[in-house]
């Protein structure tokens, strides 16, 4: 039996983008909670609290990306072009909120409003975008003679848009336990009074995409409660529902830690239902890992790059957290 190298670089794609969503996810979310937070010290700290590992965040992305690219180069075709604007735009994003980030220490306090507009502007955008995607991927992309076959708005639709709205909520939760865990004080008191409510209106969108992804799509909704897939995916909302509750009282009982580990759970068990809901598709509702894949050789060849960075990021971005690890407080920071 020989190696299954398709389904090896769908499994690292998946895990890049799992980690890229995990670790810039709350990144973004900070900038989602900006408004909130009227003090300018306390913002301080916020960007403080991802100052020394916000840029490598995003080497997940680009791990994701470049895969794609060398592995499944019909989906990364596909895609680009069936999502040129919302993957730009998204880009955008990510640039405006990059230079405000470091322009905003740096500015005047009579300009820093300014870079605070455009953190804050970056990361609605990018974090929009990134749910556009998600929601387009989900609806389905036309193939035909192995080239996309819609037009440029197709991927405007009412479930995209809110699938946006959904991600935005999404990140801002992360963000907030994320704050949590990393500060102390007023700043943290604040996060643990809007946690709960952001759980709710999180646990509401993820109630309302589960419930109009299968409505709308047939082929899904086959996928979901068929046999065996059934008993795949009947643990997930029974996980989402017990991680909930653990949360709602790690929150009450104002925890510094575990609202962020359990709002990663709930995080990774959404990413598996939408694992279960496209496999084995890369491009849905009808371009599998298999049909998409390069040459072997070509997969092949670039597996053993893969082998080698892949670690290297991991050993990287695991030490960064160690050494920044702890509290960060008004009077200490990365700039």
């Amino acid at each position: 039996m020989g190696i299954d190298l398709p389904l090896i670089w769908f499994l690292i794609i998946i895990f890049g983008v799992m980690m890229y969503v995990v670790m810039d996810g709350f990144d973004l979310g900070i900038g989602l909670l900006f408004p909130l937070v009227k003090k300018e010290h306390d913002r301080d700290v916020m960007m403080n609290t991802v100052a020394p590992v916000w840029d490598g965040n995003e080497t997940w992305l680009v791990l994701g990306g470049a895969a794609l690219y060398g592995a499944f180069p019909l989906a990364y075709s596909v895609i680009l072009d069936a999502l040129t604007i919302p993957l730009t735009l998204m880009l955008f994003g990510l640039i405006f909120r990059g230079v405000a980030f470091e322009f905003r220490f740096k500015a005047s306090p009579a300009k820093r409003h300014v870079w605070d507009k455009s953190f804050i502007g970056g990361s609605v955008l990018a974090t929009f975008c990134q749910g556009v995607v998600l929601g387009a991927v989900i609806n389905g992309i036309p193939v035909v003679n192995r080239t996309y076959a819609g037009g440029a708005l197709d991927w405007l639709t009412p479930f995209t848009l809110f699938c946006g709205f959904a991600l935005v909520v999404a990140y801002a939760l992360l963000g907030c336990t994320w704050l949590i865990m990393k500060t102390e004080g007023e700043l943290q008191e604040a996060m643990h009074k809007i946690a709960k409510p952001l759980l709710v209106v999180f646990l509401l969108v993820t109630a309302a995409v589960s419930l109009w992804t299968p409505l709308s799509h047939s082929d899904i909704a086959t996928r979901w409660f068929s046999r065996p897939n059934l008993y795949w995916f009947l643990p997930v909302p029974v996980l989402v529902v017990l991680v909930s509750a653990w949360m709602f009282r790690a929150i009450s009982k104002n925890a510094h830690h575990a609202p962020f580990l359990l709002t990663l759970a709930l995080v990774f068990l959404g990413y598996t239902g939408l694992g279960i809901s496209i496999w084995p598709n890369i491009i849905p509702p009808s371009i599998s890992i298999w049909e998409a894949a390069s040459p072997p050789q070509s997969q092949g060849f670039i597996l053993v790059g893969a082998l080698f960075i892949i670690p290297i990021i991991l050993v990287y971005t695991f030490w960064s957290y160690y050494v920044f690890r702890g509290k960060v407080t008004p009077d200490q920071g990365y700039h």
